[in-house]
């Protein structure tokens, strides 16, 4: 549990980090934007360092977290229900996550 909640809060940093240049560029927002999406993408790099698996599989499985945490911007942020497939694929790589994050290992 504790894993899948450090990659949500790395998700959600990597997200804000884009989203806030995403608003300054496409709707017009403040170019200050800028100063705290460059904190939250510093913010997820770090993050992504408090994991103890080897960094490839970190990123790796990350990303089935990234999915899922994007999926739940879509609805709360943009609005837009998730679709039944889009809930298929994000089980798919969350399956996927857990595979490479806690498959047994001897080294």
């Amino acid at each position: 549990m504790k894993t899948l909640l450090l990659f949500m809060a790395t998700a959600l940093a990597e997200i804000l980090g884009c989203y806030l240049p995403w608003l300054w560029l496409r709707k017009d927002g403040s170019a200050w934007l800028l100063l705290p999406a460059a904190a939250s993408l510093a913010l997820f790099a770090w993050l992504l360092t408090l994991h103890p698996a080897a960094s490839g599989r970190v990123y790796a499985a990350y990303g089935g977290v990234y999915i899922g945490t994007a999926l739940l911007w879509l609805w709360a942020v943009d609005g837009i229900r998730p679709s039944r497939w889009d809930l298929l694929g994000v089980g798919l790589c969350l399956a996927g996550m857990m595979v490479i994050m806690f498959a047994p290992r001897s080294a």
